[in-house]
């Protein structure tokens, strides 16, 4: 049974919480076709045939029956840069029980990979954008640098009601936050995409420009599928507010649903087909869907980067 986001974060403090979530998500690998993912094993990587065996641990694949090597210092060392946009879109829709808004699920997301991250003794930074870039933190794999990460993360997670008037400047602020990640990287975005700018193109070229820098990027494109991308609402009118500009639109929902809904799948396509051309791993990431379709791309990524 997949982990039900709102009773995972009735638990407690956020670092807590990651713990349970990831926990919880290696004993389903266990239990599905990936069982012996070497998640767990913070000392070892998979053996590549060809390679010499002089490192493979024998006792460890008599318990698996499969090949791992004794993974050293220098092997271990991975970079990533968490990226959560903090616009008030990403604020959408209002919390209720047994639901979580945008930004809470990639808040609490974060925090399970950047336990990961911990577990794996990497290196972990921590951008956070709206208008502006709010925090932009160095990756680092020290215990006080990934406790700041939590306590970070914590200030987000405990505002999750919509903010109005925070507009996103994703390409402005994706193009700043490229020119400060100096070393490779695993860069790793939390965003619905809703960039304030007229001009997409400048969207894509902030991605563009990550991996112009010979950064590894994955984009989870967060949204609540039903309403944003399905527009699931009754045949009544209804009053949408635009929680950027303050803009308030009152329709019948049935007479502009095939309208909407074939403008944000032209989006979605468009973005799923720049990223393909950038190389970029592009991710849909639903709220109400838990946290395997984010950590499993992860886990799935990071092996490949070694």
């Amino acid at each position: 049974m997949p982990l039900n986001p709102y009773e995972v974060q009735q638990l407690g403090h956020l670092e807590l919480l990651a713990k349970q979530v990831v926990e919880g998500f290696i004993t389903g690998l266990h239990k599905s076709p990936f069982h012996g993912f070497s998640v767990e094993f913070a000392e070892h990587r998979l053996y590549n045939t060809g390679e010499s065996t002089k490192h493979i641990d024998w006792k460890l694949f008599g318990r698996t029956d499969k090949l791992f090597v004794k993974r050293y210092e220098e092997e271990t060392n991975l970079r990533c840069q968490l990226i959560i946009d903090n616009s008030s879109s990403m604020h959408f829709p209002e919390e209720s029980k047994g639901v979580m808004n945008k930004i809470s699920f990639s808040v609490h997301c974060a925090a399970a990979i950047a336990y990961m991250l911990r577990m794996q003794r990497d290196a972990v930074g921590l951008s956070v954008f709206s208008g502006s870039v709010e925090l932009n933190s160095d990756a680092r794999s020290s215990s006080v640098h990934h406790k700041m990460i939590f306590s970070e993360l914590e200030k987000l997670a405990e505002n999750p009601k919509i903010e109005t008037g925070k507009k996103t400047s994703a390409a402005a602020a994706l193009h700043e936050i490229a020119e400060t990640i100096h070393k490779r990287s695993l860069v790793i975005i939390f965003s619905d995409m809703m960039d304030s700018s007229e001009k997409k193109e400048d969207l894509f070229s902030a991605l563009q420009h990550l991996r112009h820098n010979r950064h590894e990027v994955v984009l989870f494109h967060v949204t609540d599928r039903k309403t944003e991308e399905e527009f699931q609402f009754g045949n009544r009118p209804y009053q949408f507010i635009d929680v950027e500009s303050g803009e308030v639109v009152k329709v019948h929902a049935n007479e502009i649903k095939d309208t909407y809904v074939a403008a944000m799948s032209d989006y979605k396509q468009e973005l799923k087909l720049r990223c393909g051309q950038y190389r970029i791993d592009f991710v849909e990431a639903d709220i109400h869907e838990g946290y395997r379709q984010v950590l499993l791309p992860y886990l799935l990524k990071r092996e490949k980067m070694h």
